[in-house]
C-alpha cells in the first residue's frame, strides 16, 4: 500500500462534493464558511474548493461525471496536498464509471471522509493507496461553536504526526444531541455527557493484528457485487471495521448485511472486527446481540474478537481509522493500537 505524505502547516486542502451537494445550498453555505475558517486558523491549512463542490444539491445530483472530475483534478494537481470530502449522502456509487483509479496511484495524497465516502475509500484501497475514514467538512469541521476536541486531536495525530504505536482511545464524553443546521444555531454548543461504556469486548481473547478495512455498513449494500468491492483475498487477515449511519438502520438490516458477509466467507478469513458507536446509542444492545448471533453462532466464529463502541463514523465525537494500516486489538486490555505510520 502507498502511504501519502504527512500534512504540515501551510499545505493545501481541496474540498470535493462526491455525493450529496448540500455544501453549496444557500441555507447551508455558512457550514462551508465555518469549516474553511477552522481549517485555516486551527490547522494552518490553505483551502481550495474544487469547481463544482459548491454548485448545490440539485446540480451535484445531476452530474456525477463532474463530481468525479473534481476528484481526479484534485489528485492530479501538484499544488494540492490533501482532499477532504464535503459530506456523505447516498450517491457516491454513481461516480464509479467516471473514475480512473490509476490517477490515485500516480498521485498519492491524503484523502478523508466517511459514510457514503466509503465508496471512494474502496476505490482508493483497490488502487493501493492508504486513505482515512474520518471527519467531513460539513459535519465535523463545520461543527457549531467548536470542533469537538476528540476529533480535532484525531486530525492532528493521524494526518500531521507519526502514528506507529498510537493507541486510539475511547472518547471520555459523547453526545446524542441533534442541533438543526441553520444560521440561527451557529452559537449553540453541543451538549456532552460522560461516556459510560468505553470500549466493550463482545467476544474473543488475546491479541490479534491485521490491516484495517471496512466502512459504513449501510453503504456496503450499494457496492457489493461491483468492481470496487474487495474480493476475499483483500479481507484475508484484516480487521474489519463497521459502523452505522444517521439513518440508524434496524437490527434486522444489520443482521442481513452481516449474513451476506458471512456467506461471502469474510468472517472465515478476517482476524477481528471493530464496531463503531451507534449514533445516539440507538439499538446499542440490539446491535451487540445481532453481532454475537451472526458472527459467533451462525458463522461459527465465537473466537473472532469484536471490539465494540469505537468512536468512528457517525459517532459524536468521531475519530479516524486509516485504511490498509496494520493495527492490533488487545482483547484483555480492550485497546486498539496502530502498528505502523499511516503517512510518510
Amino acid at each position: 500500500m502507498i502511504k501519502p505524505k504527512r500534512l504540515k502547516p501551510g499545505d493545501t486542502i481541496a474540498i470535493v462534493s462526491l455525493s450529496w451537494g448540500g455544501l453549496g445550498d444557500p441555507e447551508l453555505l455558512h457550514k462551508y464558511e465555518i469549516a474553511k475558517k477552522r481549517l485555516t486558523e486551527d490547522f494552518q491549512l490553505n483551502v481550495v474548493t474544487m469547481p463544482h463542490a459548491l454548485s448545490g444539491s440539485d446540480f451535484i445530483e445531476a452530474h456525477p461525471e463532474l463530481r468525479a472530475k473534481d476528484l481526479m483534478d484534485a489528485f492530479c494537481n501538484p499544488d494540492i496536498d490533501g482532499i477532504f470530502s464535503a459530506i456523505g449522502g447516498d450517491d457516491s456509487i454513481r461516480i464509479l464509471p467516471y473514475v480512473d483509479k490509476g490517477v490515485f496511484k500516480a498521485h498519492p495524497k491524503v484523502f478523508m471522509g466517511y459514510s457514503d465516502t466509503t465508496i471512494t475509500h474502496f476505490m482508493l484501497y483497490q488502487a493501493g493507496l492508504i486513505s482515512f475514514y474520518g471527519p467531513s467538512i460539513m459535519c465535523e469541521f463545520g461543527e457549531y461553536v467548536q470542533m469537538l476536541p476528540y476529533t480535532a486531536n484525531a486530525v492532528e495525530k493521524m494526518l500531521f504526526e507519526a502514528t506507529k504505536d498510537f493507541k486510539i482511545i475511547s472518547s471520555p464524553e459523547w453526545s446524542d444531541e441533534y442541533i438543526p443546521w441553520c444560521e440561527a444555531n451557529q452559537n449553540v454548543p453541543r451538549k456532552m455527557k460522560p461516556e459510560a461504556h468505553g470500549y466493550e469486548l463482545l467476544q474473543g481473547e488475546g491479541r490479534v493484528k491485521g490491516h484495517l478495512l471496512g466502512g459504513c455498513i449501510d453503504v456496503f449494500t450499494m457496492c457489493i457485487g461491483t468492481s470496487i468491492w474487495p474480493d476475499l483475498s483483500a479481507w484475508e487477515g484484516a480487521l474489519l471495521f463497521i459502523e452505522t449511519s444517521e439513518d440508524k438502520p434496524s437490527p434486522d438490516f444489520v443482521k442481513y448485511v452481516l449474513r451476506n458477509l458471512a456467506t461471502q466467507g469474510i468472517f472465515d478469513v478476517i482476524n477481528g472486527i471493530i464496531v463503531g458507536k451507534p449514533q445516539g446509542e440507538i439499538y446499542y444492545k440490539d446491535y451487540q446481540e445481532v453481532l454475537t448471533k451472526v458472527v459467533g453462532r451462525e458463522a461459527g466464529r465465537p473466537d473472532l474478537p469484536i471490539l465494540y463502541n469505537v468512536n468512528i463514523g457517525h459517532a459524536f465525537p468521531t475519530g479516524i481509522l486509516p485504511y490498509g494500516i496494520q493495527a492490533e486489538i488487545n482483547c484483555n486490555a480492550k485497546t486498539l493500537t496502530l502498528l505502523e505510520n499511516a503517512t510518510v
